[in-house]
């Protein structure tokens, strides 16, 4: 990958709507994540020369995962309650009570548990982003997300219906 604005902006086109749903999902807001995903590829422009190689992928959800940290550190979340479905279009089928209250259940159980484990779920499941690639984006073994990865979905599958479960498993902000 060169160290250029064309290499960048090649960066930033094939990753640019991941990190948006990324970024959206936490904070359920369409403007904030506008502003954070924007943040973070500005961090990333910053840094980009400097970028020693490896997995552009985890290094830019590092960035942005920070980048939302710091905006819960310094800022108080609107309240916002979209689904997570309305991320990619405003046509949605999925707008009946029923789903709606299942991914309300969903959001419930996921803001138990502990941050990290919250993290990996989302990484994993919602971003599609590889066990290593979160390990390096959390600065933790493989092997450590892995198992971690496997007591948080036990842990959810315990605690909701088999509907919502199924339902958050299947939901993805991009094909």
């Amino acid at each position: 990958m060169p160290n250029d604005a064309t290499g960048f902006a090649e960066v930033y086109d094939a990753h640019v709507q991941k990190i948006y749903a990324f970024v959206y999902y936490r904070v359920q807001h369409r403007e904030i994540a506008e502003d954070l995903t924007s943040t973070t590829f500005l961090k990333a422009l910053d840094a980009y020369a400097s970028f020693a190689g490896g997995n552009v992928r985890a290094w830019l959800y590092r960035i942005a995962r920070n980048t939302v940290t710091d905006h819960y550190r310094t800022h108080r979340p609107p309240v916002d309650l979209e689904t997570a479905q309305d991320v990619q279009s405003a046509s949605n089928p999925a707008h009946d009570a029923e789903t709606r209250m299942q991914l309300e259940q969903v959001r419930t159980e996921l803001n138990k548990l502990p941050e990290d484990q919250h993290d990996i779920v989302l990484m994993r499941v919602w971003d599609g982003l590889t066990h290593a690639e979160i390990a390096e984006v959390l600065g933790k073994s493989e092997a450590s997300v892995k198992m971690q990865f496997s007591r948080s979905v036990r842990q959810l599958q315990s605690s909701l219906p088999l509907a919502a479960f199924l339902l958050f498993l299947t939901l993805r902000p991009y094909a």
